[in-house]
């Protein structure tokens, strides 16, 4: 590692709607089989891909009048999209601009089959769909061909008990179907086990702020292969970075 300075690597070049250009981008993930970004450009309302070999600028539009916010791949390379106005997340095929539903999409609203601004996902192994379910304060799991959700944490309304979330953003599942959750208004990380009906703070929780393991509302979430935890501390525009036991 050693660099500290960072590089971009997409965007740069001013807020616009060029293919060279990004407004106000809220994920990001790497596409290994094309060496390639791609990125939800939220402003733009589109999905795009942008090349990482040396000497390219390839770039392309994957999907485009999305109100997208998060995204997450599966081993089978297909793409899953939040859309937070039409609340709903949608699995595409590389090339595929019309996706199939795969959570919610019943209008706005707080019912098993609804979602209200759905914001980061995760997707595991077996095609799982967990939604960070914002304004609902709860994150959904959806199994494969699920007609609705179910509660996997929060769901209590909103709060800062151990029950309870608040606007929550970045999600993380573990092989163990454990849930790991940004509680973004919270400022604080949890951990929900699978079951759980309470989860527990792993780091945060210690009020607004900017000292050490405290946050200034909260973005997406990622592990490292050594179990590391990096936040984004969105309003201290920092990324934090804790060794969880």
């Amino acid at each position: 590692m050693g660099d500290t300075n960072g590089q971009v690597v997409a965007g740069g070049n001013g807020q616009g709607n060029g293919l060279d250009q990004l407004n106000e981008p809220t994920d990001v993930l790497i596409d290994k089989e094309t060496d390639s970004l791609i990125i939800c450009d939220r402003e733009n309302r589109r999905v795009v891909q942008w090349s990482r070999r040396s000497g390219t600028t390839q770039r392309e539009i994957l999907v485009d009048n999305i109100s997208c916010w998060g995204l997450a791949m599966d081993d089978q390379r297909y793409l899953y999209i939040s859309d937070y106005k039409k609340h709903e997340v949608r699995r595409y095929q590389i090339g595929d601009k019309n996706g199939t539903l795969v959570a919610g999409g019943n209008s706005k609203g707080a019912g098993l089959n609804q979602l209200n601004l759905p914001t980061y996902i995760f997707v595991d192994q077996q095609q799982t769909v967990y939604v960070s379910d914002k304004d609902n304060h709860r994150v959904m799991k959806w199994n494969k061909g699920a007609k609705e959700g179910i509660v996997v944490a929060g769901g209590q309304g909103e709060g800062n008990a151990l029950t309870q979330l608040s606007n929550p953003y970045g999600l993380f599942v573990d092989t163990l179907g454990t849930i790991y959750v940004a509680d973004s208004h919270n400022h604080r990380v949890m951990r929900w086990p699978k079951g759980a009906k309470q989860g527990t703070v792993i780091v945060g929780g210690n009020g607004q702020g900017e000292g050490a393991n405290r946050f200034n509302y909260l973005g997406g979430l990622s592990f490292d292969r050594h179990g590391n935890l990096y936040v984004v501390d969105n309003e201290n525009n920092r990324v934090q970075r804790f060794s969880i036991e």
